[in-house]
């Protein structure tokens, strides 16, 4: 016996490892199949649902249907244990009253036929009983048992001395049973015998079964079209998406196109477009990005090239001097001379390239505050004529404006001002330049003119290129040699101070720089 149980017990812990086992996988393959993608999410949610609401409306309906029914049952069966009372006490002569052993034969027969009668027209079971439960006659005569009594439920239910209605659970079968207990005879009169009538919900429940069958039948109907709709849903939805995720992947390696095709889905266009700004976007980098390097390598190229030419000439003239091959003292000289004079060279260009380089890369900053261009262009004026002498050259400064104010930086300006006077002092010998500062239409303008070399056309547009320098005389018989960067860095620091910059020039007659700044005009005081 102990074996036989322990298999038992055996089989049955196999049994729910087993359906354990199983439970989990199918929960797995559920939720790998719902979190798959969308379009499994959709249908897969919009079926779970809609199954879930139709159980629930069915049950509810159900329910409710079951209510209405029993409850109208019950009012019916009372209505008819009325008339049952009312029919039988037409019927004076069956002797109701008289206990079963005191009825003659004729009245025993004549109440059983009477009572078969009403129960076969009232679909129900009729019972007479007294006071005491005993039942005295009843429709169904093999039921008839002499001492025979009704349940107390519906003894209880009779003393009260109402009429009632009683729904109870037939045991044998569990199906509902309804029951309606009255008392015989009028109101007015005592209480000696009652009537009981019961009935069964078999017809009912054969209809409640088929309006089962037509709801279920029904919502397999909408089920289906509830999938079609969801799969033609999912499709709407999840097909656009597909294509932006494909899109993104297109950018990602920098292969797409940017379209102009309209979605089904606003949602989704205002995505696509997106989507579309983000590509022209990245290709505007990209393209950037390449102008940039291109850059970068012309940059290096051009900065290889102008450090190139010093370096060899100072690297020859040191081997010179190294190697003895100069005997000469002055030649000598000569030669540390030029070194001397390209070291400056480097040194000059090195830092030119640095401050390029941080102005360009936006490293340097300019601290705006009110300047008087008119007392700034005075001083570098004064500090530049000792140079300008030296040339025969004289720097006259003509103030038009007696306010010249500006927001900028005057370091930064004091730089522009004295890079462009170094240049027409390069340009000019034996001549004039004239430093002009004016202010008017909210503009303050700065021009250097000079009356030296000027520039040729081909040459004026490009003045504004790195490393691009003009032939002149005088640069050579100053001894100097200009990096090529001063026009480009007076540019940036002009536009950093939110200026423009701009220079005419004929051959032979002379250059002018003209410059304008936003006017900086303080709000005055108010007064009380």
């Amino acid at each position: 016996m102990n074996t036989y149980l322990q298999q038992g017990l055996i089989k049955l812990q196999w049994g729910i490892y087993y359906l354990h086992k199983f439970w989990i996988s199918t929960k797995h393959f559920i939720q790998e199949q719902f979190n798959k993608n969308l379009y499994t999410r959709i249908l897969f949610t919009n079926v779970t649902a809609f199954a879930i609401v139709l159980i629930v409306l069915v049950m509810f309906s159900n329910f409710m249907v079951k209510q209405v029914i029993y409850s109208e049952i019950q009012q019916e069966l009372l209505r008819e244990a009325k008339r049952v009372n009312f029919a039988l006490l037409e019927q004076t002569d069956k002797g109701w009253s008289l206990p079963p052993d005191q009825q003659t034969g004729s009245q025993n027969r004549g109440q059983q036929d009477l009572l078969k009668y009403l129960a076969d027209i009232y679909d129900a079971k009729i019972t007479i009983f007294d006071i005491e439960g005993k039942i005295t006659a009843i429709s169904a005569e093999q039921e008839m048992v002499p001492g025979s009594r009704i349940e107390d439920k519906y003894l209880k239910l009779f003393k009260k001395g109402s009429v009632a209605t009683l729904q109870t659970i037939e045991k044998d079968t569990g199906q509902p049973v309804f029951a309606a207990v009255v008392p015989m005879g009028d109101n007015d009169e005592a209480l000696h015998n009652g009537i009981l009538l019961e009935t069964s919900s078999s017809n009912f429940d054969l209809s409640l079964s088929k309006m089962h069958l037509y709801m279920v039948s029904g919502g397999m109907v909408l089920l289906l079209f509830i999938i079609i709709i969801s799969v033609y849903l999912a499709v709407c939805i999840s097909r656009p998406i597909s294509r932006l995720a494909a899109t993104a992947a297109e950018i990602c390696r920098g292969s797409y196109v940017p379209q102009c095709k309209e979605l089904p889905l606003e949602e989704i266009n205002v995505l696509g477009g997106q989507l579309d700004k983000l590509a022209e976007r990245q290709q505007k980098i990209q393209a950037e990005s390449g102008r940039m390097e291109e850059e970068r390598t012309r940059l290096f190229a051009e900065i290889s090239h102008e450090l190139r030419t010093p370096l060899t000439s100072v690297q020859g003239f040191v081997e010179a001097i190294r190697d003895g091959i100069v005997q000469d003292d002055a030649l000598r000289e000569r030669y540390l001379n030029t070194i001397y004079t390209q070291t400056i060279h480097i040194n000059r260009l090195v830092d030119d390239i640095l401050e390029l380089s941080r102005l360009e890369s936006g490293n340097i900053t300019v601290e705006k505050l009110p300047v008087d261009l008119n007392a700034l262009a005075h001083g570098v004026a004064m500090s530049m004529e000792p140079v300008a002498n030296r040339a025969n050259t004289s720097i006259f400064v003509d103030i038009k404006s007696e306010k010249a104010i500006m927001l900028g930086d005057a370091d930064r300006l004091e730089q522009v001002i004295r890079n462009l006077l170094k240049n027409a002092i390069r340009a000019t010998e034996n001549g004039i330049i004239r430093v002009e500062v004016e202010s008017c239409q909210g503009k303050v303008a700065l021009s250097i003119e000079d009356n030296g070399a000027g520039i040729a056309p081909e040459d004026l547009t490009r003045i504004w290129e790195r490393f691009y320098r003009i032939k002149n005389q005088r640069e050579e018989h100053m001894g100097e040699k200009g990096s090529g960067l001063g026009l480009v860095i007076v540019k940036k620091l002009v536009q950093l101070q939110n200026g423009s910059i701009d220079v005419t020039s004929q051959l032979g007659k002379g250059t002018i720089f003209h410059i304008s700044f936003p006017a900086f005009d303080p709000k005055p005081n108010e007064t009380r």
